[in-house]
């Protein structure tokens, strides 16, 4: 019985890594909040933060690039 979970559980979980592998702008949002309020909460170390910050820094200006060009769309259409 244990084999037959077992063997259900490796036959789904490609499918579900497939589902999971996409990533939106509302997922870059998510990790943009969540890296704020980690960063708040001090969940990550001194010798951490410069890698933390250039990474929350790079979201932010991608995450800025992709408001304004959908912005410029709403406008020219």
């Amino acid at each position: 019985m244990t084999d037959n979970v077992q063997d259900k559980e490796q036959t789904q979980a490609p499918a579900a890594q497939q589902e999971g592998a996409e990533l939106n702008i509302n997922d870059l949002n998510a990790m943009k909040v969540i890296i704020d309020i980690a960063s708040s909460r001090g969940a990550f170390k001194p010798n951490e933060m410069q890698i933390v910050g250039q990474t929350y820094n790079k979201l932010t200006t991608f995450l800025d690039q992709v408001a304004k060009q959908a912005e410029a769309s709403k406008q020219g259409a």
